[in-house]
């Protein structure tokens, strides 16, 4: 598990080819940027399928927004995808709010998720 700057932890499990990272705490100003270049590490070894447990995230500002946005665009472009699961109802309104959550792919579960590779 690795810490974010103490905003953001980020415990990483493999399944199958999906890799899924539950994240707890802020994803903010000042946390995203690091947040992106580790999940871009993931990406640049080989990691094409991510699943995102948001069930920790309680709060996402527009630098957490723009994360998501830039790691779903580079996926695309290497016929990956990203999912988000278990999003928290403030984290959810914030991003149907923003109309992200036509964007983005959202489960409800993990086991949802995981079915929508």
């Amino acid at each position: 598990m690795s810490s974010i700057e103490g905003l953001v932890s980020v415990k990483e499990e493999q399944k199958g080819d999906i890799l899924i990272l539950r994240m707890n705490g802020r994803l903010d100003a000042v946390s995203s940027p690091t947040a992106e270049r580790q999940v871009f590490d993931y990406i640049n070894n080989g990691q094409h399928k991510l699943l995102f447990d948001f069930s920790g995230i309680d709060y996402l500002s527009s630098a957490g927004m723009r994360m998501l946005l830039s790691v779903t665009k580079k996926l695309k472009s290497l016929s990956g995808k990203l999912v988000l699961c278990s999003v928290t109802t403030n984290v959810m309104d914030v991003l149907k709010m923003s109309g992200f959550d036509h964007v983005l792919e959202l489960s409800k579960t993990e086991e949802d998720g995981l079915r929508r590779f």
